[in-house]
């Protein structure tokens, strides 16, 4: 059974609107090294269209030494939309419709991660569901005082700790499991 794993950039403030504004001055070999981890434990990936678009456009024609773009580029796909008209990048599988039932398959179909990278959207139509076992709040030491939030309009629910990765640029890895209770319940 696969695990759904979600991996987003995040400010301190919340913040997860166009991390490559503020997020990769805080790259260090050490946090090279956990997104090399990250990406050869995944089996598959899952992104929202607005990610998987801008992913799209530029993975393709990425490579790197350490093989991460590689794998991206090789693994299996999933694009959750009802309006991407076509999947143009290699191995990519559109869900437009039934997205908790397709999800619930991939997870009994796959034995590594099922990786979501950013995607708020998606997480946050995900989240009331209990079919994320992970969020990864790559934290950076960074305000940005107005964006899109990870969290913003979504259900209150509680999360247990499960790790905390600092790396030496200053930015931290939360890494969470939801408990699905809700907050003001005992």
């Amino acid at each position: 059974m696969g695990k759904l794993v979600v991996s987003v950039f995040v400010t301190i403030d919340g913040v997860i609107e166009r991390p490559d504004r503020w997020a990769f001055q805080y790259v260090s070999g050490d946090s090279v090294e956990h997104s090399l981890k990250q990406i050869r434990q995944a089996e598959a990936l899952l992104l929202g269209r607005f990610t998987y678009e801008g992913f799209a456009a530029a993975w393709p024609y990425l490579s790197d030494d350490a093989g991460y773009a590689d794998k991206l580029n090789a693994m299996p796909k999933y694009a959750v939309s009802a309006t991407l008209e076509r999947a143009e990048w290699n191995n990519t599988t559109v869900i437009r419709e039934n997205v908790l039932h397709e999800i619930g398959k991939l997870k009994a179909e796959l034995s590594g991660d099922l990786l979501v990278f950013g995607s708020g959207e998606l997480v946050r139509r995900l989240l009331p569901h209990d079919v994320i076992d992970e969020i990864r709040l790559i934290t950076c030491p960074v305000v940005m005082g107005e964006g899109e939030r990870l969290f913003d309009g979504g259900m209150p629910t509680t999360f247990d700790l499960v790790d905390v990765t600092a790396f030496r640029s200053g930015a931290i890895v939360l890494t969470y499991a939801p408990t699905g209770h809700d907050p003001a319940l005992p």
